[in-house]
């Protein structure tokens, strides 16, 4: 095994795993607020099609980042009116959530399959991204990929120390009883969903204007699904995300690493892996209830209503 072929495996395994790092982030923070938004891949999608079009269109990526951002919140804005003011089904609005997005990002990039924009730029770090190894592997990636990671941070700090993030665990646990000491239940879970869309889109940018950088119908291929199992597979904890996002993005790489890494696996076997491994992973975590319900918010799923 040449070792460049492992440098390049480790090294765009970053790459993989930035998308699924921000949109599970986002959706660990909805969910931790009782909040289960099953419409993560159409957010994706329709992010990753808005940020791709405006990036095309404008030339700035600043501006295609910022628009799948905007993006990903507007489509979590009719999510979280429908289950939060209309009080529908979680699941089943989520679910239709999707289908919209799949079917809206298709019909604004109908135009746009095929073309190509410049990829993010890599923030070469000067010395540090020349050391031999440990270079490609830690300081030549873009700047989504390390505020990604700090954003993970950021979150998990908020949720363990800050007043915000206390509200938002008391939403998630105990809606009522958090309404009946003064906190704003709906305007915290609002807050958490538009929080979650945002980085959904932002992910879904991330794959088109970064990953891949272009646009090409149904790009996300079930990422916002992996998303969503990882949150499961983290049991609502974000350190847990990042382990699982870059587990996830690792064996996704690996259907394109894996001839050079000496694999003779038939590709069609690594393509499937991610899902395979994803599949794995929850059975293995969901055999101990006890793992689960440990951190698992209690009104997960349940819609609130004041008295």
């Amino acid at each position: 095994m040449n070792s460049d072929y492992v440098i390049a495996f480790l090294a765009s395994t970053a790459g993989a795993a930035t998308p699924l790092v921000l949109a599970s982030t986002g959706e660990l923070v909805a969910e931790r607020s009782g909040v289960l938004n099953l419409g993560l891949e159409g957010i994706m999608l329709v992010g990753a099609v808005a940020g791709f079009s405006v990036t095309l269109h404008t030339g700035s990526l600043g501006l295609g980042l910022l628009a799948a951002l905007v993006a990903g919140m507007a489509l979590a804005l009719v999510f979280a009116f429908l289950v939060l003011t209309l009080q529908t089904n979680q699941v089943a609005t989520g679910l239709a959530l999707t289908l919209f997005g799949i079917g809206l990002s298709a019909f604004l990039g109908r135009d746009l399959v095929g073309q190509t924009v410049t990829p993010l730029p890599r923030l070469d770090l000067p010395i540090l991204s020349d050391l031999p190894f440990v270079g490609p592997l830690l300081f030549r990636f873009d700047g989504v990929v390390y505020g990604s990671l700090a954003l993970v941070a950021v979150v998990a700090w908020l949720l363990a120390k800050s007043r915000i993030g206390l509200q938002i665990r008391a939403v998630g646990e105990a809606p009522h009883s958090a309404h009946a000491i003064g906190m704003p239940v709906v305007r915290l879970r609002y807050a958490s969903v538009l929080f979650g869309g945002a980085l959904a889109g932002l992910g879904g940018a991330y794959l088109s204007l970064a990953l891949t950088p272009m646009w090409a119908e149904g790009m996300t291929a079930g990422r916002g699904w992996i998303a969503l199992a990882q949150v499961v597979f983290a049991t609502w904890k974000p350190r847990g995300v990042v382990l699982g996002a870059y587990l996830f993005g690792g064996v996704t790489v690996l259907q394109f690493h894996g001839q050079g890494l000496g694999l003779a696996v038939p590709s069609e076997f690594l393509s499937m892996l991610p899902y395979l491994a994803t599949i794995v992973v929850l059975v293995i975590i969901c055999r101990n209830p006890q793992t689960i319900l440990l951190n698992k918010p209690m009104s997960l799923g349940q819609n609130f209503r004041a008295d």
